[in-house]
């Protein structure tokens, strides 16, 4: 069962790393015929709130959009203008939380330790987004899920792919980031489309 935050969409959140807006109709659209509908492109690629109005307009209600590595409260206010809808970070920055929050945005903030976490969540973050997930590991997010408020949905991001997804689920994560296993810059639309489509039947095995 999903939680709440997510609704009818599966936790898995494509990072769009490096995409172009060329490219960005035709890889929300594979994406979302697999059944990945939580899209983010992240600020450090080229003209990334070129990408993000591409994907919020083509979005209709089935798939939600946003923007990656958002570091200023300014950022959060320009994906808001360009239609997304959700504010990932690589940190918890509490002024970037309180600015998503204020403007009814949905906020994933990245966080390390417990006390990133409470921080994050006393900001009003939506859910965190445990980074890099690999030097945490299940062990550490297990440990960490044991004193965070229950109904709080963690993504695991960074090393978190099909072949693992069980062992996160089990540590407690709600969810996934998923990045270079899924899009890389210059990757056929072909390989996305698998990939997305591997990722979702992993997914729902392991779930």
């Amino acid at each position: 069962m999903t939680h709440p935050l997510f609704g009818s969409h599966r936790p898995l959140v494509a990072i769009l790393r490096g995409i172009a807006p060329g490219e960005a109709a035709a890889v929300f659209d594979v994406l979302v015929e697999a059944g990945i509908t939580l899209i983010e492109v992240p600020l450090n690629s080229p003209e990334p709130f070129v990408s993000i109005e591409t994907m919020a307009k083509r979005a209709g209600g089935r798939a939600k959009v946003g923007a990656g590595t958002v570091l200023s409260a300014a950022h959060v206010d320009s994906v808001k203008d360009s239609g997304g809808m959700l504010i990932v970070s690589p940190n918890a920055n509490p002024e970037v939380i309180r600015r998503t929050k204020e403007l009814g945005l949905e906020s994933y903030p990245g966080v390390f330790t417990p006390t990133e976490a409470f921080a994050a969540i006393d900001a009003g973050a939506d859910a965190l987004k445990f980074f890099p997930a690999e030097l945490i590991g299940t062990a550490g997010i297990r440990a960490m899920k044991a004193v965070l408020p229950k109904d709080l949905p963690v993504l695991a991001v960074g090393g978190a792919n099909a072949s693992n997804f069980g062992e996160y689920l089990k540590a407690g994560c709600a969810g996934f980031g998923i990045g270079s296993f899924l899009y890389k810059p210059g990757a056929s639309i072909a390989d996305v489309a698998a990939r997305a489509a591997e990722l979702v039947a992993a997914f729902d095995a392991a779930a």
